[in-house]
């Protein structure tokens, strides 16, 4: 195959990438969103249908104007000062929306929670269902599986999600993905999964290497992504073959290189894993800046920032710090101008003595 040949179909790529970036590059700009602040941090975004909703229980959110955003902000009561309290206020919320079912994203309901957390700590916890609904980040495990073909060189394996998942059912996925639920590390989770999902031994789970991670902003009719996964790189024996254990899974296929890139091309993949499968690719050789011309757009799409896009409690704290800086500047210029006056009255005083 021609270099250029090359060059045409994994252009594609870059459109990819936008894709699962679709509100980071263009949600920002809409203008019907505000910051979801706990505890006077940001820990998510609203958008304007959800907020239509959450007026209806002004004693646990409270939306709100302000100075220093053109939106406003919707804040949860803080009045609830503890994790506990905090849960269980929002979740008699979740519980009232999902029974008069408003919002499909609550139908995915599974008694399975995510951490809402600050900078530095967890302060309440949701149903994982619900993140969309919040633009709480969410965190996630996936672990790519892949062989060393003597013949057909670097193959990965695939799996089909079950047709009766709540999300994304029967699309082409990551051989093992999961979400960090509460109570659960990181490593601890991806072991849990890879035994759920794959049936992998632990002889051979123990030879994961962490491989970092990936995250981007997607936006669906369910709500808003922002998503951190970390990624882990199994290589398998070529006689290996997984086997689910949980019902999640209908099927298992493995894949050439070249036929995952087009299969993650097509509708049947799983958006929102695109990500890990194009990093796996990058990481391993086989997207390249020499056959991928927007080679540095692509991996800055798969390294979003969203550690530093939440900032409404940095950002109010510097707004009130110029304040301050210059209600003090004008405090001190007053008084030099009092003590200028003074000092001329003053002067004026001594002459008419002398």
């Amino acid at each position: 195959m021609a270099s250029t040949d090359i060059n045409v179909k994994l252009s594609r790529l870059y459109h990819l990438a936008q894709k699962f970036n679709n509100f980071y590059l263009t949600g920002f700009q809409k203008g019907d969103i505000r910051p979801f602040l706990v505890e006077g941090e940001q820990v998510g975004l609203v958008k304007a249908d959800v907020i239509k909703q959450l007026q209806r229980y002004p004693e646990i959110f409270c939306i709100r104007n302000c100075e220093f955003t053109k939106q406003g902000i919707v804040e949860l009561n803080p009045a609830f000062r503890d994790y506990a309290e905090r849960t269980k206020q929002v979740d008699i919320v979740l519980r009232d929306l999902r029974s008069k079912g408003i919002f499909s994203a609550l139908q995915g309901w599974r008694d399975e929670y995510y951490e809402v957390k600050s900078e530095y700590r967890s302060l309440l916890k949701m149903d994982r269902s619900a993140t969309p609904l919040f633009g709480v980040r969410k965190y996630g495990v996936d672990i790519n599986g892949y062989v060393q073909h003597p013949t057909q060189g670097l193959c990965i394996w695939l799996q089909q999600r079950s047709n009766t998942k709540e999300t994304w059912p029967g699309k082409w996925d990551n051989m093992v993905g999961g979400g960090l639920s509460v109570g659960y590390g990181i490593k601890e989770t991806a072991i849990k999964e890879a035994a759920e999902e794959a049936s992998i031994p632990s002889d051979l789970v123990k030879n994961l290497v962490s491989a970092g991670c990936v995250s981007f902003f997607f936006e669906s009719e369910q709500g808003l992504f922002p998503n951190t996964e970390y990624v882990f790189d199994l290589e398998l024996p070529l006689d290996f073959v997984p086997q689910n254990a949980d019902g999640e899974v209908q099927a298992f296929e493995l894949l050439p290189a070249k036929e995952c890139v087009e299969r993650v091309f097509t509708p049947d993949f799983k958006t929102t894993s695109c990500p890990v499968v194009i990093d796996f690719l990058i990481r391993h050789g086989y997207i390249t800046p020499e056959n991928e011309v927007h080679f540095t757009q692509i991996i800055e799409l798969l390294h979003v920032p969203l550690q530093s896009l939440y900032t409404y409690k940095s950002v109010l704290e510097q707004k009130q710090k110029l304040k301050q800086q210059n209600q003090s500047q004008q405090q001190s210029h007053l008084a030099n101008n009092i003590k200028t006056i003074e000092n001329g009255h003053n002067n004026k005083d001594a002459t008419i003595n002398n």
